[in-house]
């Protein structure tokens, strides 16, 4: 049985990974920070089969604990502060989660690996963010990088070390270039998820609009449930490397509410939006689009979910959870 562990595993990408795992036969240890933390029960009750143990992406010497105890053949470095807007507000806690806490897991893995280094595969949950101020459009491994948040130059800093223990020491790490990927499963402050579940109050009369920052800004944004799939492929590689992990399509806020009120049957939704400029970034991405043509040549991935029929699975569980909270 391979055994398998996760940081992050209370985010929609540990979750999702967590069940892709179990449903190919892993023991799967999830890392978690503090006996108190407000998800243990969301992990608990969503997937059950997986073991927790206590650590800190800040603490090595809890990561040697946590690693000692999973005797893990993959490590998934997945947990990260990620809400790219509260980068700016606490950029040197950003730093030491996002950026730090990549070297702080690789060395771990060095120092208990021990000689036998290749026994460990690493994956590294880089970002789009880090191509920011976009050098070339689609963006694909070999684009430069120019993050415009501290969250992004976090990400570059956990990019090239991972690189560069991959290079230094023969280390079995891949990155793994996630464009913004969704799900029900996505926290309320990001945008997506914003949307959905206003739309979902505004539809059930719980919530008369919703305020927003730029309308403009485009992405390419997928499903998470098919995202964690490419990271896995990513580890059963002879080699490691670095992918892009996008669909290759880019659509606008404008778009996302486009779908999401039409979900609603409302097809003029200018009404409902409001803007104030304190939703605006201070340097703004303003176009990210993947190039995936790596990742389905050399891992034959490809996403199954459609933006559209993303947003929608989305509004829809919005509205059943919704109306749960309200008791409609």
């Amino acid at each position: 049985m391979p055994r398998a562990l996760i940081t992050g595993i209370t985010g929609q990408d540990g979750l999702y990974l967590s069940e892709l795992l179990l449903s190919k036969g892993y023991e799967v240890y999830g890392l978690i920070r503090g006996q108190n933390n407000p998800k243990l029960e969301l992990v608990r009750h969503t997937v059950p089969g997986v073991h927790l143990v206590t650590g800190d992406l800040t603490d090595m010497s809890s990561l040697l604990r946590a690693l000692n105890v999973a005797q893990p053949d993959e490590v998934y470095n997945l947990g990260a502060i990620s809400f790219v807007a509260y980068s700016w507000d606490n950029a040197h806690v950003t730093s030491d989660v996002t950026g730090q806490g990549v070297l702080n897991i690789l060395e771990a893995i060095r120092l208990y690996a021990g000689d036998d280094l290749g026994k460990v595969r690493f994956y590294q949950a880089s970002s789009s963010e880090m191509f920011g101020k976009v050098q070339e459009v689609p963006q694909r491994e070999s684009t430069l990088l120019w993050p415009r948040s501290p969250y992004g130059v976090a990400k570059v800093f956990g990019h090239y070390m991972t690189i560069n223990y991959r290079e230094s020491y023969g280390m079995h790490a891949s990155s793994g270039i996630l464009f913004n990927h969704e799900s029900p499963r996505r926290g309320p402050e990001f945008v997506t998820r914003k949307v959905t579940q206003a739309v979902a109050r505004i539809k059930l009369g719980l919530q008369d609009d919703i305020t927003m920052g730029n309308l403009d800004a485009k992405r390419d944004w997928g499903f998470a449930g098919d995202y964690v799939e490419a990271m896995w492929r990513m580890l059963q590689q002879d080699e490691a490397d670095d992918y892009v992990v996008a669909t290759g399509e880019t659509h606008s806020i404008r778009e996302l509410l486009d779908v999401a009120f039409n979900r609603i049957g409302i097809d003029e939704w200018q009404s409902y939006v409001k803007q104030d400029p304190r939703f605006m970034r201070p340097a703004e991405v303003e176009l990210l689009i993947g190039d995936p043509a790596k990742a389905q040549e050399k891992l034959g991935w490809k996403p199954k979910v459609g933006f559209e029929e993303l947003v929608t699975m989305m509004v829809d569980n919005d509205l059943v959870e919704q109306r749960a909270l309200a008791g409609i």
